[in-house]
């Protein structure tokens, strides 16, 4: 019964010896673990504002710069391009004006001088009009030009270019009857259409300011007129400056009269002035 009892009983398995995990060490063959790096954190410092004071906005351009390289590498394309097309019409103008623009003295003999409006300061002619205006009497004198062509803007009853430049140029020592006017100039493209539809000008020189000139050229040359440009050479103030960057813009706008070749705002019936200027004794 004893030995029965024995062999019945389940054998128990021997215990394990448990080491404390103090106890373990690393074998040479397994290489050490690596402990993650953790970037040190940054503080800004604090700023103390006066009181009563907001705080700085945010930097207007973080709202609308694209934020991915390849976004801004587009946006500073479309800068570029757009920079490219609005000085296109520009390098357009001074391209069809070379070697058509100089002074009083280099002016060849034409029969017509048109000299463009520029504005009037209590009825009289602006300072950068009475420049253009001298120039045209200057040409006058020196026997380059027969005629003055005077166009300038008349649309209301108390704004009078063309009479204005007349009385100018009468004061400078140019006959009245020399002198011929078009009181629907109401731009260079209105102008330049209006000398060959209306009074007939076949060949003239064109009088204006050194930033103007150039589109006054490509635009008669596109109405019919053969041209050249006599620069009236100004001081370089403010207004001029303005002139040079109105230009930029007017640069576009003549691109689109040469494309588009519009009617001026008033064309009217022909006008025979210039050939009866032309026939009166000088």
């Amino acid at each position: 019964m004893t030995g029965m009892r024995d062999e019945a009983k389940p054998k128990r398995r021997p215990r394990r010896l448990r080491l404390p995990l103090t106890a373990w060490r690393r074998p040479a063959w397994l290489p050490a673990a690596r402990t993650p790096r953790t970037r040190p954190t940054r503080t800004r410092p604090t700023r103390t504002r006066p009181p009563g004071t907001r705080p700085p906005r945010a930097w207007p351009p973080s709202t609308w710069l694209p934020r991915t390289r390849r976004g801004q590498r587009r946006a500073v394309q479309a800068v570029m391009l757009g920079a490219v097309l609005a000085l296109l019409p520009s390098t357009w103008l001074h391209a069809a004006a070379a070697g058509r623009v100089g002074g009083t003295g280099e002016a060849p003999k034409r029969e017509v001088a048109v000299v463009f409006g520029a504005g009037l300061w209590d009825g009289e002619p602006s300072p950068y009009l009475a420049h253009r205006l001298d120039a045209a009497a200057e040409l006058y004198e020196r026997g380059t030009v027969e005629v003055v062509l005077v166009t300038g803007d008349n649309s209301r009853a108390d704004y009078d270019e063309p009479d204005a430049m007349r009385a100018y140029l009468t004061r400078r020592g140019v006959p009245d009857r020399r002198i011929v006017s078009d009181y629907a100039g109401f731009d260079t493209w209105d102008s330049c259409v209006r000398a060959k539809r209306i009074f007939g000008v076949d060949r003239a020189v064109l009088v204006s300011q050194d930033f103007h000139i150039r589109r006054a050229l490509a635009l008669c040359e596109k109405a019919g007129v053969e041209s050249f440009g006599v620069g009236v050479a100004d001081v370089r103030d403010a207004t001029w400056y303005y002139g040079g960057v109105r230009e930029l813009a007017a640069a576009s706008k003549a691109a689109a009269d040469v494309v588009l070749e519009p009617d001026p705002t008033f064309l009217g019936s022909r006008e025979h002035g210039v050939r009866e200027a032309l026939a009166a004794p000088r």
